[in-house]
C-alpha cells in the first residue's frame, strides 16, 4: 500500500516521509535527493528540529510542482 499523501498542507513531514508522500502524489523523489538539494540548494524549503530536516507538506508540494515541465510531442519548444 502506498505511503499516505498528507491532507493538511500544514503537516511537517521529515525527510523520507516527504520523499514518499512527493512520490505518492505522483513527483517520484528519494530522501537522498532531497537530502542532496537541502546541501546543494533547489530543493524544496525545510527547518530543523532537534537536529533532523522537516518539510511542511504544503511548500514541498508546491515545490515539486513548480519543477514540472510540460512538453508537448513532436515540439523541440518547451
Amino acid at each position: 500500500m502506498p505511503p499516505p499523501i498528507p491532507d493538511d498542507l500544514d503537516a511537517l513531514l521529515t525527510r523520507d516521509a516527504t520523499a514518499a508522500a512527493l512520490t505518492a502524489a505522483g513527483y517520484p523523489i528519494s530522501a537522498k535527493t532531497l537530502s542532496g538539494k537541502a546541501t546543494r540548494g533547489g530543493g524544496p524549503p525545510y527547518g530543523l528540529f532537534a537536529g533532523r530536516a522537516l518539510y511542511r507538506w504544503g511548500a514541498a508540494l508546491d515545490w515539486a510542482r513548480s519543477r514540472l515541465r510540460a512538453r508537448h510531442a513532436g515540439s523541440n519548444v518547451a
